[in-house]
């Protein structure tokens, strides 16, 4: 709790956060308060200054933005090969919010996403090579496709090459980043 109301102070948000039990999958929820949510990998809210929250060490975190509304998906492979984040857009749109921005955290590039057949497969278009010559995934050009027509900002961020952040599969760890969304 320590950490959260730290970082709360430093984004000026509440320290009483909504976040979820993730499964990756693409079930989407829609946040009134804080606390858990329910299992899920994404949620949004219109309710100002309630911060909605994901937890990654290789998987993205991915935020839209629509007028009053805020949304945030949790999106590993299978996340996105569900489409976590065309569902989150979708809820959003539905309750009248289409979304307008969106934001691609850091996650494991496609330089470092050692996949076999099973996941190339899921991705088609999508298929890329990693930096030492074996099948991988680009889960942000495939988050783009999923954005397509949004503006979206990028972090560009590998979370197995860059030892600044968190990676399961570089470290086998159980520390996370928090991708965190809310409505000013």
């Amino acid at each position: 709790v320590g950490r959260r109301a730290a970082v709360s102070a430093q984004l000026g948000v509440s320290s009483s956060w909504a976040w979820l039990r993730q499964v990756h999958g693409a079930v989407v929820h829609r946040a009134a308060g804080a606390g858990l949510l329910g299992e899920g990998d994404a949620a949004f809210t219109a309710v100002p200054d309630l911060p909605l929250v994901v937890a990654t060490a290789d998987c993205y975190p991915v935020a839209l933005d629509a007028e009053g509304v805020a949304g945030i998906a949790h999106a590993g492979w299978r996340g996105a090969a569900a489409g976590v984040v065309s569902a989150l857009r979708e809820a959003m749109e539905s309750a009248g919010a289409a979304p307008v921005r969106a934001a691609i955290g850091p996650g494991i590039g496609p330089c470092c996403f050692e996949v076999g057949e099973e996941v190339t497969d899921r991705f088609p278009g999508f298929a890329a090579t990693t930096g030492w010559g074996t099948p991988s995934v680009d889960l942000p050009g495939a988050l783009r496709r999923d954005l397509e027509g949004l503006e979206v900002w990028e972090a560009g961020v590998c979370t197995h090459c860059d030892p600044a952040y968190h990676s399961y599969r570089r470290d086998g760890t159980r520390l996370r980043q928090m991708g965190i969304a809310w409505v000013a």
